[in-house]
Parts: C-alpha cells; sequence; structure tokens
C-alpha cells in the first residue's frame, strides 16, 4: 500500500520516483538551470526545488511534464498531472551540481561501461571536459560566494583508476592550499588499490566515497562486469580505517530488480564497517535504458512508498551502529538533492 502524499517526505518521494517537471515558456527561473554531466541527471537540464525544509533536484522540460510549475508572486506552486501537489515551493541556486557545493566531475570517458551510467553515454556537446587547472580557478571562484559550504570531486576512470586517483588527488591539494582550512573537500573515485585511497586522504580530502552499487551479486555481474564487488567491499573497510567512520558512504541503487530484503542486508553490512549507505533509487533515462533492459530485461519504475520504506529500515540500521549521515559535509548526504536521508529528510 503506497504512503499518502500528506508528509513533505512524501512529497519528496514522489517526486524522485516521477517524471521531468514542464517549465513553460512564461516561467522565469531565478537562477540558470544547471547541467551534470555525473550523478542520476547526467546530461540534462535541472533545477533544485525546495519546499518544507526538503530539497529535490529534478530535470526539466519546456515542453510536457508529469509535474508542472507555476509561477506566483513570490515563489512557485507545483502540479502533478494538472492538480494542485505542492502550494509553496522555491527555488534554489546551485554552484556546480550542487546546492551550497563546488562539485566537479573531472572526466566522462569511462573503462568501465556500468549499465545505469549515463556519464560516459552523454554526447560531445554535453562533456565539458574542463582542464584541471580550470577547475581549480572555479573552485576558487565558488569560495567568494556566500552560500559556499564544501568541495567535491568525483571522475569518470580514463585511462585507470590510478591515473584517474591521480588527477583528484591534483585537485584536492591545489583546492586544499587555496581554500580555508575548516572548508571540507569529498571525492567520489574508483580505487584500484589501498595506495590510492591514502593518496586521496594524504592530498587533503576528509570524506570518501566508494560505491559498490548493489549488494546483489548477480546484478553486480550484469551490469558492472568489469569491475570487482569482493574488491570494492575490502576498499570501503579500508577507507573506514583510514578516514574515519562516518566519513565513508557507498551508493546502493535501489530499482535494478533486487529485493528490499537484498537492500538492507548491505546497508546493515556496510554500516557494521562503519561506511553509510547511499540509497539512490534509480534513473531510468533515453541514454541508459538500453543497456539497462538487454542486461536485466523490463525494469519497473521504483514507487515512491518503496523508496520510503527503506529510508526507514535506513534510519534505523543507522540509529543501531550510532552512524548519522548529517555528519557528512560533502556530496550527496550533504546535498540532499537525489535521495531520501535518514535525520535529514525523515
Amino acid at each position: 500500500m503506497e504512503e499518502t502524499l500528506d508528509r513533505p517526505v512524501a512529497k519528496k518521494a514522489a517526486l524522485i520516483a516521477g517524471g521531468p517537471i514542464k517549465v513553460g515558456p512564461g516561467i522565469r527561473l531565478p537562477f540558470h538551470p544547471s547541467k551534470s554531466t555525473a550523478g542520476p541527471g547526467a546530461g540534462s537540464a535541472s533545477i533544485v526545488l525546495s519546499f518544507g525544509g526538503l530539497r529535490v533536484k529534478k530535470g526539466i522540460s519546456r515542453e510536457t511534464g508529469e509535474f508542472e510549475l507555476i509561477q506566483k508572486e513570490k515563489d512557485f506552486e507545483l502540479l502533478r498531472n494538472g492538480r494542485p501537489f505542492i502550494s509553496e515551493v522555491r527555488i534554489e541556486p546551485t554552484i556546480f551540481h550542487s546546492p551550497e557545493q563546488a562539485f566537479f566531475n573531472l572526466g566522462t570517458d569511462c573503462i568501465y561501461d556500468c549499465k545505469f551510467c549515463a556519464t560516459g553515454k552523454l554526447d560531445r556537446h554535453s562533456k565539458k571536459n574542463l582542464d584541471l587547472d580550470r577547475i581549480v580557478e572555479l573552485v576558487i571562484q565558488s569560495s567568494r560566494r556566500n552560500d559556499f559550504k564544501a568541495v567535491a570531486f568525483t571522475s569518470a576512470v580514463v585511462g585507470s583508476p590510478s591515473a584517474t586517483v591521480k588527477r583528484l588527488a591534483y585537485v584536492i591539494c591545489r583546492v586544499r592550499e587555496e581554500l580555508d582550512p575548516s572548508i571540507p573537500i569529498g571525492v567520489e573515485p574508483y580505487v584500484e588499490s589501498f595506495d590510492d585511497i591514502d593518496r586521496l586522504k594524504a592530498a587533503g580530502a576528509d570524506e570518501i566515497k566508494i560505491n559498490i552499487e548493489t549488494f546483489d551479486r548477480d546484478i553486480f555481474r550484469k551490469v558492472c562486469g568489469k569491475r570487482d564487488f569482493d574488491w570494492l567491499l575490502r576498499a570501503i573497510k579500508y577507507a573506514v580505517g583510514t578516514f574515519g567512520a562516518g566519513r565513508v558512504c557507498s551508493n546502493i541503487i535501489v530499482g535494478l530488480g533486487e529485493t528490499d530484503q537484498n537492500v538492507i542486508d548491505g546497508v546493515d553490512y556496510l554500516a557494521k564497517l562503519g561506511c553509510l549507505a547511499t540509497l539512490r533509487p534509480l534513473r531510468i533515462n533515453d541514454a541508459n535504458r538500453e543497456a539497462l533492459e538487454d542486461s536485466l530485461g523490463p525494469l519497473e519504475q521504483i514507487p515512491p512508498g518503496r523508496i520510503l520504506r527503506l529510508a526507514e529500515e535506513q534510519r534505523s540500521i543507522f540509529e543501531l551502529y550510532g552512524l548519522d549521515p548529517t555528519s557528512f559535509k560533502t556530496m550527496c548526504h550533504a546535498c540532499t538533492c537525489c535521495d531520501i536521508v535518514p535525520f535529514r529528510d525523515i
């Protein structure tokens, strides 16, 4: 039975699970849409909506959408299938990719070809391919903004994991030299050795995200066939020893055909290590649909009620092991735009 939409978090779950937002030609947005090259919205223009103390990032369309943004005098209203859905909505600015964070993707061409990922499938016009020193300049410029709170870096694996880690370490080190030491830096790499983790910590990263993607080994083999499940678990354990419990997180994608129990078991396994799972609802789009269906068969859209149920279980597990995602100052647990985050949203 699906949850009613009385709670703001239930409306956020419906937005996460639902289709794009129609922004008609007469709507004047207060900020330019974000164009991401990583994350669930890679390749699409999106905006960040804020309501009821929550926020969510949604792709936009000028022509059609399950949701529609309506201009009011001082803020906006959101319709769903033509009916009132959220009466008071604000549009929040992003710095780069995320509110309050300069979050950069260093590379979009990847050697791994994971079936759910849209990053490597972007056309050449969507790839920003910024020079590393230019990224450092943009971070420094961003740090002058009043809403600037954190820095984060990720990258597709270009050439090899170690070569990509060296690129990440370079920008982290440069930024760490330039910014106030209190500014947190997060990094989301793929690593192939413990030395890679040590290199990122030594460069100045405070938090790290090493993504397991799914705890269903059969699904992992089908969608991440070039990667090593057991190595990722060892890397996460080592990262907790290096960065500290509560400073390591890992994506578990929901909607690939796994069971709820498999997701819960994954959250529990990671929590025992001192790693916080990020439950990331699968977003299917034109860039990844064919590859996903070739590997897994037809996939059903994840219902909002399932997103909420798993978030409740996730919160209980975090409480059991004394973990709190609000301790994260960078990346997804701080941003909250794409997931239901325990202790922030629910």
